[in-house]
């Protein structure tokens, strides 16, 4: 399988580009987006050298499959998924935070809790807990959205609302949708013996003034799961959980001796290492959805995309 690593579309009614660290989202006419899911991977907010086939597509497909789970909490940008990799939709001027919500000390929080802090983003955290513990209930720690070559960064609601970033009313509807949306997701992944375990949310304004979730939802980039079963004996025996999510590449990244940090060097990724990553991406999406994942023919991969999206654009004009 090849990986699409770059994009160079010239839509109809185009009129921006922007590359995120893995999407690239072409600006249209008549508010419209249209967001392409590459096979960028990125890790400790860089780029890392080599792309994962396949992953574009797992995580566009499943940011639909919960896109539409969940559009009767909160409206979403989704107008159509026009390609396996592309999904068209409503422009929206985003929120500068995004709603991180964790139902178990793991990861960031972990490590923070590990070095001794005992708050994470003004939220007060329980003596005493063990990696990888639920909370009593899920909290929310947010993040600045940060311009793009910024790392994003801890952030307390009181921070957020004594600076203006966010006004309180509205910030109160995105903690309302965080943990309704994150509620539904933990009730899915349930039924599919995996547990929710963290993810993160961004949202934003509609033309009309409402607000949206945009962007991706419960995909392995935005989200940690572990598998429910042997969760409670894995945890009482210190031991590792078996998770699906990104979580890993994190881990091999820092046992390699890089974090992000400056003066590090990204280790060697061999093709053994992103077929294993490749086949995790897919694992997930067969594990979340009950589906069996279909990877689709990619010798032309660039015109299939954009023979897709200008079908599906001429549909929706």
């Amino acid at each position: 399988m090849k990986a699409l690593t770059k994009t160079n579309f010239n839509f109809p009614g185009q009129e921006s580009f922007y590359q995120g660290k893995v999407r690239d989202v072409y600006g249209l006419a008549n508010n419209l987006l249209v967001m392409v899911a590459s096979d960028r991977i990125s890790a400790f907010d860089v780029v890392l050298p080599k792309g994962i086939p396949g992953k574009g597509q797992v995580l566009n497909q499943i940011a639909n499959y919960f896109l539409d789970a969940t559009s009767d909490i909160v409206p979403n940008w989704k107008q159509v998924m026009a390609d396996p990799m592309v999904t068209i939709g409503a422009k929206a001027e985003p929120f500068k935070v995004e709603m991180v919500i964790r139902g178990c000390l793991t990861g960031h929080a972990w490590r923070t809790y590990k070095s001794g802090a005992r708050q994470l983003c003004g939220v007060e955290l329980p003596e005493g807990m063990l990696e990888n513990q639920a909370f009593p209930s899920p909290i929310i720690t947010p993040t600045t959205k940060a311009d793009q070559g910024m790392h994003d960064e801890d952030i307390s609601r009181e921070a957020i609302l004594e600076q203006g970033i966010v006004s309180e009313a509205d910030y109160l509807a995105l903690e309302k949708y965080t943990r309704a949306l994150f509620k539904r997701g933990q009730e899915m992944a349930q039924k599919r013996g995996l547990i929710l375990v963290d993810t993160k949310y961004e949202f934003g304004k509609n033309a009309a003034g409402e607000i949206i979730l945009i962007d991706e939802i419960h995909t392995p980039d935005s989200s940690r799961y572990f598998y429910a079963e042997n969760y409670q004996e894995r945890l009482e025996q210190g031991l590792a959980q078996k998770q699906l999510s990104k979580e890993f590449v994190r881990e091999w990244l820092m046992e390699n001796g890089f974090q992000g940090k400056e003066g590090q060097k990204i280790p060697e990724m061999t093709e053994a290492f992103v077929k294993q990553v490749s086949e995790r991406y897919a694992e997930l999406f067969e594990q979340i959805t009950g589906q069996k994942f279909q990877a689709y023919p990619e010798e032309e991969l660039e015109t299939r995309i954009e023979n897709n999206v200008i079908k599906h654009l001429k549909a929706l004009s």
